[in-house]
This record gives C-alpha cells, structure tokens and sequence, in this order.
C-alpha cells in the first residue's frame, strides 16, 4: 500500500493529475475546501487523515522542523522545489 498524500495549495494541479495516472493517493487542500488555512492548519489536518502534506512551499520545511523539535506529531512532510524538475520527473 502506498503513501497517501495531501497537496498544499501550491502544487500546481498538474501534478496531481500525473501522480493519480500513477495511481497515488491524492487529495488536495482545494479539493478539501481547505485553500484558506494556515500552513499549521494544514499540516495538522494532514496528520489527522494520515496523509503526508506534500509542498512547494519552503515555509512548511521550518514548521515541521519546529515541530519536530517540541515533539508535535505530524504525518509527514514532502518538499518539492519549484524549479528543480519536471511534472514528469
């Protein structure tokens, strides 16, 4: 069973589109009418559906460092750079 993900709101739809052709479970925070909250929202939201937050925004890198530090769980954090590869890639 693969790792189910949570799509912050700056991953372009694009590559959720490419990631379900794999067969990834995706749901994105649009999708979820979550495109309002914080970063913090979000990453808790993710942990409590058992979803790894997937991100193109650097900002959520330092939260769950943070979080990581005072021992605040969270699912998990994926960090995609903007410009460091392709859809396909």
């Amino acid at each position: 069973m693969g790792v189910a993900l949570y799509l912050d709101v700056h991953v372009p739809a694009a590559i959720a589109e490419q990631l379900r052709r794999r067969q990834v479970d995706v749901l994105t925070a649009i999708e979820d009418g979550w495109q309002q909250r914080s970063d913090e929202e979000l990453l808790q939201h993710a942990f409590e559906m058992r979803r790894v937050l997937f991100t193109q925004d650097i900002r959520f890198r330092a939260l769950a460092e943070v979080w990581q530090r005072d021992g605040r769980p969270f699912a998990g954090l994926l960090f995609g750079h903007q410009f460091r590869g392709t859809i396909g890639q």
